[in-house]
């Protein structure tokens, strides 16, 4: 009767992923129907709903492809006459096949002509702004029709993030503002390059900046380059994310590869990482981020108490659980910080080289901390953590990958010492 029994609920679980799978390709095909944002806001759900949606659904949501054919130039040509004026687009020679598209926008290569400066001019599609608000609750509606997410205060909570990340994404102006912050920021750090925003070619639905060329992080020319280089390249990728969160409060939260190239050089002069899309930044409070930075030093301090004080004011964990699971929830915390953790910290054989660098990619660390979370079942007692945490952390995978893809070799301890008790320390 027990094997029977046990027989009985792997059919119906295995029907019920079935039940969901098809749900979530009716889904994916409806929304690929829909025009306007309705691409971009299902990649942002699919990037950032893993503790909303069901494993199916973020799975099918991540096959839908930007859109892939360029508007007519007509229409282009259209849109930038009503946006900039003929005198100022009389002023630039476009190219009319576009360098780029994308779900809300493409973008043409173009030289200023009274001084041959090459361009570049992101221009977005004619209504998506308007549509961000009713193509979201259209996205919702068909959820709910699906029937694949459960509705309440948590998701509701999160799809307003959403929302007001979407608002952020077509919102030019502010990202031509968050650009030349940024671009201030790292002006004395030849690590980076920033684009330059043309004002007098921008709006809020049109921004200008310069053309900053560069190859894919994925490039067989970025893959070849020496151990050295590459490993500079990730040591510039953590210093840059551990600025933004221990020094600007500003942190690029969307993990695209297509948001940097890389800029080879020469004559003795590093390698540059070229930022290229800012429409993404989220700001984040003090009152957010001190338990973040207090909890990364704890950790780094192997001082579990206070670990766990952080994820309790943080409120992914609760001082009401059971002290093993909050042991065992820090734990898992701690094991995150191994590529910053001190030499004294022991780490596997296979994810340290011949000199005790850190290896990013051989480490394997993020599914050795699925696996020590599995095993510690913590699972049950795991609540939704705030809306902030939840793109923090994306961002914090974004960076391991990127530098996993360029299969550096470091230790990242020395650089967020620096963070912690040296020159960079926060006042």
């Amino acid at each position: 009767m027990a094997t029977n029994w046990f027989g009985s609920r792997e059919t119906r679980d295995e029907r019920h992923r079935e039940m969901l799978s098809k749900q979530a390709r009716y889904l994916v095909k409806e929304l690929g129907d829909l025009k306007g944002s309705v691409v971009k806001i299902g990649q942002v759900m699919a990037l950032y709903g893993e503790h909303f949606l069901p494993p199916e659904v973020t799975e099918a949501l991540h096959t839908l492809e930007d859109q892939t054919s360029a508007l007519d130039w007509s229409v282009i040509e259209k849109t930038l006459r009503a946006e900039l004026g003929e005198e100022r687009l009389a002023q630039l020679d476009i190219e009319e096949e576009p360098i780029g598209t994308a779900s809300l926008a493409q973008v043409h290569r173009a030289r200023c002509r009274a001084n041959g400066l090459e361009v570049c001019l992101k221009v977005q599609y004619p209504g998506v702004a308007k549509a961000v608000d009713s193509d979201l609750d259209s996205v919702a509606q068909l959820l709910r029709v699906a029937r694949v997410v459960s509705f309440g205060p948590d998701f509701d909570e999160w799809l307003e993030e959403v929302r007001a990340m979407m608002h952020r994404e077509v919102d030019y102006e502010m990202e031509a503002r968050t650009t030349e912050s940024f671009r201030q920021k790292l002006s004395g750090d030849s690590r980076f390059v920033v684009p330059r925003v043309l004002p007098e070619f921008s709006n809020a639905r049109v921004m200008t900046s310069t053309y900053e060329p560069g190859h894919s992080l994925t490039s067989s020319t970025v893959q070849g380059l020496s151990l050295e280089r590459r490993s500079a390249l990730g040591q510039a990728a953590l210093s840059l994310f551990l600025s933004e969160l221990f020094l600007w409060g500003e942190i690029q939260t969307d993990p695209n590869f297509g948001n940097y190239r890389i800029r080879l050089g020469d004559d003795g002069q590093p390698d540059q990482i070229v930022l290229l899309d800012f429409g993404a930044v989220q700001r984040y409070d003090d009152t957010f981020l001190n338990p973040v930075r207090e909890m990364i030093q704890a950790s780094y301090e192997r001082d579990l108490d206070a670990v766990i004080k952080g994820g309790i004011t943080l409120r992914f964990m609760d001082q009401s659980w059971p002290e093993d699971i909050l042991k065992r929830f820090g734990e898992v915390c701690m094991a995150v910080l191994e590529p910053l953790s001190p030499d004294s910290i022991e780490k596997p054989e296979y994810a340290v080289n011949e000199q005790g660098q850190y290896r990013w990619k051989q480490s394997d660390l993020p599914n050795r901390v699925a696996r020590q979370a599995t095993r510690s079942a913590i699972s049950r007692y795991f609540r939704i953590p705030p809306r902030e945490f939840i793109f923090l952390n994306r961002k914090l995978v974004g960076v391991y990958t990127f530098i996993a893809v360029l299969c550096a070799e470091f230790d990242g301890e020395p650089i967020l010492r620096r963070y912690l008790y040296g020159d960079l320390k926060r006042a």
